[in-house]
């Protein structure tokens, strides 16, 4: 008697399956690593505190990308809405990511127009090791990297 060959393998059944992941999230990812470089490489805390925070506005949107409803379409009449208002609803586990970053847009936008004072460099740097931070939790959502604890 010939023996069938089997169809699937023992990993092929226990092993999960893969998401595909949305064609932008991987450049998303690779803007907010080089915003984190330009970041760190800076000596002027305003310039670092504003790389930082697009680091992680394209965080969000890397992970807008991936979780956001495709079919929602945006309401005529309506004011657009920022990536820290959208973040909450598709993916509720970054709540308090995006309420953090969305009170730092206020002192972005001053930095980003020169306005004086508007960034200490503590300020600066703590907001680059929340970036930084953001990215790496993002990734483990996003399957991108193992959770902490696991590697």
């Amino acid at each position: 008697m010939i023996s069938q060959p089997a169809i699937f393998s023992v990993s092929d059944v226990t092993r999960r399956p893969r998401r595909t992941i949305a064609p932008s999230v991987p450049s998303a990812l690779e803007s907010a690593r080089s915003y984190l470089s330009e970041a760190q490489a800076t000596d002027s805390p305003p310039t670092r505190y504003v790389n930082a925070h697009l680091a992680a506005l394209r965080v969000a949107a890397a992970v807008l990308a991936q979780r956001a409803d495709p079919g929602a379409r945006p309401v005529r009449g309506r004011r657009p809405r920022s990536a820290w208002e959208l973040l909450p609803k598709a993916a509720p586990e970054l709540a308090e990511w995006a309420a953090f970053f969305d009170a730092g847009a206020p002192r972005r936008a001053a930095a980003e127009a020169g306005l004086s004072n508007t960034v200490t460099p503590a300020e600066a740097d703590a907001l680059l090791k929340e970036a930084r931070a953001f990215l790496s939790v993002a990734e483990s959502l996003l399957g991108l990297r193992p959770p902490h604890g696991t590697d």
